[in-house]
């Protein structure tokens, strides 16, 4: 198996096992299995799914869940630009290109050394992310049912250590510190007084500041 197989498939396992975290906080939110398999096989984005679960099981509306999940997946349309360059093609396979566009495929592609190698790199890590993905949701699914509250277990932690993992990388950078110190700010204020969901939405309003500190930045 050539090497950048292996590593998308060694990446893949370790995202299944982040799944089953998933598909045990699910089942503790109340989602049903179904629910659970439907939304890992179409959603298909962990921080997103983490999200949506974390306002339903926080008694937050079902816009708000909706809203928090699609911020949070906006992310992944820009890697569309990126990915176009190197994955030519129409109709259900530029759909399927665009369903497996994440994180973890877009960094897999990225790397390699020519077109050709990259385009496979991105399928075979897609293919085996989603199925390993939806796979890890259904363990996790039955575990949940079987073990009961995850806070026994301390599996209620993997959603905020989730969100740390994501922003660490970012906060390198001042624009990134701005963004991340305004929008804290923003969903700290906003917890007493508005709806569960809301406050994550709210803080998204940092990212302008953000961008205007980015562009003075470039100006210089």
């Amino acid at each position: 198996m050539p090497e950048h197989r292996r590593q998308g498939l060694t990446l893949a396992i370790a995202v299944g096992v982040v799944a089953m975290t998933f598909g045990v906080l699910a089942d503790a939110a109340g989602l049903s299995l179904p629910q659970i398999l439907v939304m890992s096989a179409l959603v298909f984005t962990g921080a997103s799914q983490f999200a949506a679960v974390s306002v339903i099981d926080g008694g937050g509306s079902g816009g708000a869940a909706v809203g928090s999940a699609m911020l949070l997946a906006a992310r992944n349309a820009l890697y569309g630009p990126v990915l176009a360059k190197i994955l030519p093609g129409r109709g259900l396979s530029r759909m399927a290109a665009a369903h497996l566009t994440i994180d973890e495929t877009t960094a897999m592609a990225t790397v390699q050394d020519d077109a050709e190698t990259a385009a496979d790199a991105f399928w075979w890590t897609g293919i085996w992310l989603w199925s390993l993905w939806v796979l890890g949701s259904l363990g996790g699914a039955l575990i949940g049912a079987a073990i009961g509250e995850p806070e026994t277990w301390g599996l209620d932690a993997a959603f905020p250590a989730a969100f740390i993992s994501l922003l660490a990388p970012h906060v390198r950078t001042a624009p990134g510190r701005v963004a991340a110190i305004l929008g804290a700010g923003l969903a700290i204020a906003m917890v007493p007084i508005s709806p569960a969901g809301v406050p994550l939405l709210v803080a998204a309003l940092a990212v302008g500041p953000a961008l205007a500190w980015k562009v003075r930045e470039e100006d210089r």
